[in-house]
């Protein structure tokens, strides 16, 4: 055990947070369990023993607050490339990842694809640990490690781990121990690679087929089902010695916009949020969720101020503090969100820390969000002690031994089989024409997904034609292929929102040949095609899942799942052909 680890052990009073050794029966995890209601701590006291910040300088403890993205695969050795990013996003004399997270004393670094730090296990695992032993010489705190492993469609890592089904296949298989199960096995993984926090899970409910935000990502788009599910995914989470982060409060359910993208607001009353929205937070929180990550949404009723979640103090501080009773580590969606386009830098950073955030997500300038604190504290606008009270929750979950083995063990078959058993149950058949599909038959897959289409074409022994987004051009290739072949498969994925491929299904409809629809992302497709015969969901595209579809399509598997959606005007929440196949 490290002597950081020993103090803050001590300092917090406890023997155990999401990642270390379970405490004794009847001891309060330092990172789970929350205060109860009228006991809290005096801001800024810790429980006992020597103080964890009592020898941190005041950049050092708004460095803690700082969770930002870094180039490289390496912590040490980027590429060309990777340097000039790193310099650019941190100055002229910061070239390396650990170079970063030294000189700001970052609290967190988030891993992504696209900034090249997700290559191989071992390769993350190195990176991992070369980010640690930066962060462990300059403050001697550990680094918190995350990244976005939803499972379905927002997975960072692949093969070899094993990968989760989505939210919603988890949802459909009516088995909240399901959700358990996958968690629990993706919080091993990522722990194996020296991920520490999990962004996830998402527990917003799904209220509005045409959500852009969540859709697929969420469990159900019923309160019950959401809050049953959220319970069982953080205790897997926990049991893995993982931190979570429950995503997005207040809920991003209602609206059809991504944040991501642009200003997302609900017009639901304050007592349709309560009823709706909030029961599944209330329920991470009961559960022992280690934070909790405030979203941009605008939502009048709560504040009418017109802020987003992240930036007001009615909704962190009010209604997450106060009225949920909610003491652990609140961190803001990504900072470089287009919902946050008329705020600036500082602005954000200021509001945020007002509003009672703890962690700044991927802030758009890192050096200023940071001076911005610094400044804030030297004029008197930010009081350190606030900053104190946003340190200790962040220290509080740092309870992690912060080395790995850098060659991880992931990907075992007893993982891999926990996935597949999940998606398997998940497979929802709504119209079944054309099933099973018979030996002999000539089949053609076609419709949206690279990888989909080839994977599915695979495992079905088929015929592939790739549209995509099509065409009217591709669409008439795609009728023409159809025409040749005894029955076709078309995946669609939120085909809602793509006319292009809704003319696509509706003009294989029209020849009149058997047609199977199979939705790898959102259910809702099928209103849009109300003359499919043979309708099948399967919420994502992950390999796991497009593996189950098949199995399910030639008949050799039973689709046991159910929707955990409402299909307005055609199909209720719960249905499904489970019970004739």
């Amino acid at each position: 055990m490290t002597k950081w680890l020993l103090a803050l052990i001590l300092a917090v009073g406890g023997t155990q947070a999401v990642g270390g050794t379970p405490a004794a029966e009847g001891t309060p995890a330092v990172g789970g369990t929350q205060a109860a209601e009228g006991t809290q701590a005096a801001e800024g006291t810790p429980a006992h023993g020597s103080d964890p910040l009592k020898n941190m300088t005041l950049a050092e403890k708004v460095g803690q607050m700082i969770v930002s993205y870094v180039y490289g695969d390496s912590a040490t050795a980027p590429s060309a490339a990777d340097a000039a990013a790193n310099q650019a996003m941190f100055g002229a004399d910061v070239s390396t990842a650990a170079q970063a997270v030294a000189k700001y004393h970052l609290g967190g670094v988030i891993y992504f694809t696209w900034s090249h730090n997700l290559g191989n296990p071992t390769q993350i695992a190195a990176l991992s640990n070369g980010l640690q032993r930066a962060a462990m010489a300059d403050t001697g705190i550990p680094l918190q490690i995350s990244t976005d492993q939803e499972g379905g469609v927002v997975n960072r890592i692949g093969a070899p781990l094993a990968v989760s089904p989505g939210n919603m296949a988890l949802g459909a298989t009516f088995d909240p121990r399901t959700a358990e199960r996958a968690a629990r096995v993706s919080g091993e993984e990522l722990k194996a690679l020296g991920i520490n926090v999990v962004d996830a899970p998402v527990v917003d409910v799904n209220t509005n087929p045409l959500n852009s935000a969540d859709g697929v990502r969420a469990f159900s788009d019923r309160t019950h089902h959401v809050t049953a599910f959220t319970t069982k995914a953080i205790k897997g989470y926990e049991s893995a010695h993982i931190g979570t982060q429950a995503k997005h409060f207040p809920g991003l359910g209602d609206t059809t916009v991504n944040t991501d993208n642009g200003v997302a607001v609900t017009d639901e009353s304050r007592q349709e949020i309560l009823k709706t929205h909030i029961p599944p937070f209330k329920a991470a929180i009961q559960a022992g969720a280690e934070s909790i990550m405030a979203a941009h949404i605008i939502a009048p009723a709560l504040d009418p101020s017109g802020k987003p979640a992240s930036l007001s103090e009615p909704i962190i501080t009010g209604l997450l503090r106060h009225q949920l009773h909610f003491n652990g580590v609140v961190i803001t969606d990504a900072l470089e969100a287009a919902a946050l386009e008329d705020y600036t830098d500082q602005q954000i950073v200021l509001d945020a820390v007002n509003a009672g955030v703890d962690q700044l997500l991927m802030p758009r300038n890192v050096p200023l969000a940071i001076q911005t604190l610094l400044d804030a504290v030297a004029t008197g606008a930010i009081s350190e002690r606030r900053i104190d009270q946003s340190v200790r929750r962040i220290l509080k979950t740092k309870t992690y031994d912060p080395y790995v083995p850098e060659n991880p063990a992931v990907g075992s078959s007893a993982h891999q089989a926990v996935m597949a058993d999940a998606a398997a149950r998940s497979i929802t058949v709504l119209r079944d024409a054309a099933l099973p599909l018979k030996d002999g038959q000539s089949v053609l897959v076609t419709g949206w997904g690279v990888s989909t289409t080839a994977n599915l074409a695979t495992a079905l022994g088929a015929t592939r034609f790739y549209t995509g987004s099509p065409s009217d051009a591709v669409i008439a290739e795609a009728v023409a292929a159809a025409a040749e072949h005894d029955v076709t498969v078309v995946t669609t994925y939120n085909a809602w929102s793509d006319p292009t491929q809704q003319r696509l299904v509706a003009s294989l409809l029209a020849t009149g040949k058997p047609i199977v629809v199979a939705a790898v992302g959102g259910p809702y497709d099928l209103a849009y095609f109300p003359t499919a015969a043979t309708y099948v969901a399967a919420y994502d595209y992950q390999p796991v899942s497009i593996t189950a579809l098949a199995a399910v399509l030639q008949g050799k598997a039973r689709a046991t799942g159910r929707l955990p959606v409402t299909i307005e005007g055609l199909y209720p929440y719960g249905s499904g052909l489970s019970e004739r196949r």
